[in-house]
Parts: structure tokens; C-alpha cells; sequence
């Protein structure tokens, strides 16, 4: 499994399960938009997707929040970048990614655990990131469950 994950040649001799592929991209394209939301309309991504109450802060607070989501969201972006190019030219790293897409939402989670954010209630942010955690899960598991290939005998 570790030659799976770590493969000794990075090429586009990609080994895994074909679905694992489209759910990469799945992952991938959400997460794309998820960053570019954030950059774009940080304040109604962090007010209505994660439920901060921006209106309760003082303006100079507010922005600091938006300024820290726009960050986030060009970390997003780039990672998603990155993604896309393994997708296109280096699909031997496929496991690899949906591993660390998996390390840094489990890391996101932790820190908010050790550090809660305040926030009103229930938010939508959270039901769309189970929903993507799940198919990073099943993804990772296809892509590194080999598929039996056929060779012609002589």
C-alpha cells in the first residue's frame, strides 16, 4: 500500500479503480469553488456557509475574518491547482492527494476543536464538508484498491 501512495515513478499509470477518478475531480471542483467563494465573497461565505456572526463583530473584526477566509481560500485554490494537475498528467498521485485533501480536513477539524469558533447555529459549510470527507474516504479506497488487469496469453 505504501507504493501505492508513495509510488516510486510518478507517471499517468494511474492503477485504481476509474470512479476514484471522477470522485477526485468531484472533490476537487467543489473544493475549487469553496476557494474562489471564499477569495471572492468571503463575508457571505463565512456569515451564511459557516454560520459566523460577522454583524456581531466590530468592523475592523469583520474584516479581519474576511482577510483570513480570502487567505484560506487561495491556499484552497492553489492545492486545487495542484490536484488538477496531478488529475491531468501525474494520476500515479492520486492516492497521495485524496490523503492529504483527507490530513488537512482532519487538521482543520482538530484545530477547531482545540480553538472553537463561535457561530449561530447549525451551518450548511459543515453538511457539504461530511459530504466531501466521505467521498475523499470512498475515493481514497478505490484508488488504492488495484483493478485486476487481463493480459492477453500467448
Amino acid at each position: 500500500m505504501i507504493d501505492l501512495l508513495l509510488p516510486r515513478q510518478i507517471d499517468n499509470n494511474y492503477r485504481g479503480h476509474r470512479i476514484a477518478l471522477w470522485l477526485f475531480g468531484l472533490v476537487v471542483l467543489a473544493k475549487l469553488a469553496i476557494g474562489l467563494g471564499s477569495i471572492f465573497n468571503g463575508y457571505e461565505a463565512a456569515r451564511s456557509a459557516d454560520g459566523i456572526p460577522l454583524d456581531t463583530f466590530t468592523p475592523a473584526g469583520a474584516q479581519a475574518v474576511v482577510t483570513l477566509f480570502a487567505l484560506l481560500g487561495i491556499l484552497h485554490v492553489t492545492i486545487c491547482l495542484l490536484c488538477i494537475v496531478v488529475l491531468v498528467r501525474y494520476r500515479t498521485m492520486i492516492p497521495l492527494m485524496f490523503a492529504l485533501l483527507l490530513l488537512e480536513y482532519l487538521c482543520r477539524k482538530l484545530i477547531l476543536q482545540l480553538m472553537p469558533i463561535a457561530t449561530a447555529g447549525g451551518s450548511p459549510g459543515g453538511i457539504i464538508n461530511l459530504v466531501l470527507v466521505a467521498l475523499m474516504i470512498v475515493g481514497l479506497l478505490l484508488s488504492l484498491w488495484a483493478r485486476e488487469r487481463t493480459h492477453p496469453q500467448p
